[in-house]
């Protein structure tokens, strides 16, 4: 299979550069708001399981009116017109005053297509006119892609300008493209050359089929980190009952430390899913409000007193009915309504404890200080719910954004309440459990459908 190649070119500061991070999913690619950050053509390999393309990125144009002068002093016809840009790129005199041009044509003489790249929130221009003419001289297939950087208020008299030199005119702004978005600009790379149509639709396929197991591995990501968090206790062993007392302190601290530290990891897995490597996502600025320790503030990211003590229904009925079936119905359903009632006043009366801590006498002498696990019914729902509003923001991300996240509260009873009625009482029961230090089987499967 032809491997596909598209030089993205254009007037300086257009965006060309945001495009091919976002296309390639890569966020080292340099972006700046200042002309000239791109000084000579950067090739980024676009690799998939069973296929790939390239983007090359190249400088902005400079002195095209000038450029085409020369070229058109170098051809007679139209016969004549790609070698006169061949014979462009190649000529010392050219390299020496046309450098950017010469970086952003090689590509093109080398077999790239174009893709010219214009700012939808500037008017047009007569000026532009030299650039798309030396393009049409490369006799390389084109798309123009109108980049509305900060509003659409020229696309018209763009769209009207550019189907005068491109057969195809997109709109693409590389900052809010969705997945979607992108995977439609690539159905329509494919129709600009026959021969790379088979790897480009390869390439579309791997792509979604890479999307799916990304949502997989963050379930299984959260599912790890529940686990650990829910389950993790610290101790240690002293001579005497006063030693005991006065470690305390040292091991809430201890202990504090390991399960944000546990968090963090997590959160720079899911960055490492969707290739989130240099973007500025620096842990100590994501500002994750409420403090993983602010109990009271606890509400903001998992359930309400109230939606809790609903939980405490659903999984204590649960409990009673398994007991019913027991003994056959014989207790005529008490036991689904006193479970209820036993799960509703757990659920309220535990609503604010936070950590166990705890001084044990041991046989052979001495005695061990004991610090967590976290029994707050609601801690389960807080872990899952700043995850998943994380999850949200990082895979919708598109790796041209610069700026730092802005990290706000989600309303996870939402969220949870669009699942199947199955599946919430699923991920009720698996919470419960966790609360309880019990394990819960395939709890990666049961967290899935809140990626979704």
């Amino acid at each position: 299979m032809k491997r596909a190649s598209f030089a993205v070119v254009g007037h300086p500061n257009k965006g060309k550069s945001s495009i091919v991070s976002t296309l390639a999913r890569n966020d080292e690619i340099k972006i700046s708001q200042h002309s000239g950050t791109t000084n000579h053509a950067n090739k980024v390999s676009v690799e998939t399981a069973r296929s790939g393309y390239e983007l090359v990125d190249t400088p902005g144009f400079q002195r095209p009116a000038k450029v085409l002068n020369w070229l058109k002093q170098h051809a007679n016809s139209a016969d004549q017109r790609a070698n006169a840009v061949a014979r462009f790129i190649e000529d010392a005199d050219c390299q020496k005053n046309f450098p950017d041009e010469v970086e952003l044509l090689t590509p093109l003489v080398k077999g790239a297509a174009i893709l010219y790249v214009v700012d939808g929130s500037r008017p047009y221009g007569a000026e532009y006119e030299a650039e798309m003419e030396i393009l049409r001289w490369t006799g390389q297939p084109s798309m123009a892609l109108i980049n509305p950087i900060e509003s659409d208020a020229h696309i018209e008299a763009w769209s009207n300008a550019l189907a005068q030199y491109f057969k195809t005119v997109r709109i693409f702004n590389p900052m809010k493209a969705d997945f979607e978005k992108q995977l439609e600009l690539l159905a329509a790379f494919a129709h600009l050359k026959p021969e790379w149509s088979t790897t480009l639709n390869l390439v579309t396929e791997d792509l979604t089929a890479a999307r799916l197991a990304q949502k997989e591995n963050c379930s299984v990501i959260l599912a790890r980190l529940l686990e650990d968090l829910c389950l993790y206790q610290t101790s240690q062993k002293v001579l005497d009952k006063p030693q005991a007392e006065k470690i305390q302190p040292l091991l809430a601290k201890t202990y504090q430390y390991w399960m944000v530290d546990r968090e963090q990891k997590s959160i720079q897995e899911l960055f490492a899913v969707y290739a989130h490597f240099h973007t500025d996502l620096s842990m100590d600025r994501l500002n994750l409000p409420p403090d993983l320790f602010d109990c009271e503030q606890w509400y903001m990211w998992g359930l309400s007193k109230q939606q809790l003590l609903t939980v405490g229904v659903i999984t204590g009925a649960a409990a009673g009915a398994a007991a019913d079936m027991m003994v056959a119905g014989q207790s005529l359903m008490l036991g689904a309504v006193g479970g209820g009632l036993l799960g509703l006043g757990s659920a309220w009366f535990g609503a604010d404890k936070l950590v166990d801590a705890k001084l044990k006498g041991l046989p052979l002498g001495g005695y061990e200080a004991c610090y967590g696990p976290i029994k707050n019914k609601n801690f389960p729902y807080v872990i899952i719910g700043r995850f998943v509003y994380l999850y949200q923001q990082v895979s919708q991300r598109n790796h041209a954004i610069r700026k730092t996240m802005e990290i706000n509260s989600i309303a996870l009873n939402e969220q949870i309440k669009v699942l199947e009625k199955s599946a919430q009482k699923e991920l009720h029961s698996a919470c419960d459990k966790l609360v309880k230090q019990k394990p819960v089987e395939n709890l990666a499967a049961l967290l899935a459908p809140l990626f979704e």
